[in-house]
């Protein structure tokens, strides 16, 4: 069974903005992310999101790929988005840096 996602993308020039925001976001990085609907969210990369394949809610598969931020100041705040939500990455210097 696929997972299923809120959106897929199946257009070559998708699939390869996707692929361009996983080589943006490097494991251990800091970033601040920000979203499509103007949200700003800075945090540690944990481990550079793959594209996988996911169905959507009408059962159409795709590529999208999930991105998990933490902040090791704060061990339990963490935070999942989905790549299709993310407009731009900006990379952050590291923390004392």
């Amino acid at each position: 069974m696929a997972r299923t996602a809120k959106r897929v993308f199946t257009k070559q020039s998708d699939i390869e903005r996707i692929e361009d925001l996983v080589v943006a976001l490097r494991s251990q990085s800091r970033v601040r992310v920000t979203l499509r609907n103007g949200d700003i969210i800075s945090g540690t990369v944990i481990e550079r999101p793959a594209t996988q394949v996911f169905e959507d809610p009408a059962g159409k598969q795709g590529i999208n790929s999930v991105l998990r931020l933490d902040d090791p100041l704060a061990p339990v705040w963490k935070v999942y988005l989905w790549l299709s939500d993310i407009e731009s990455v900006e990379q952050l210097p590291p923390r004392g840096g």
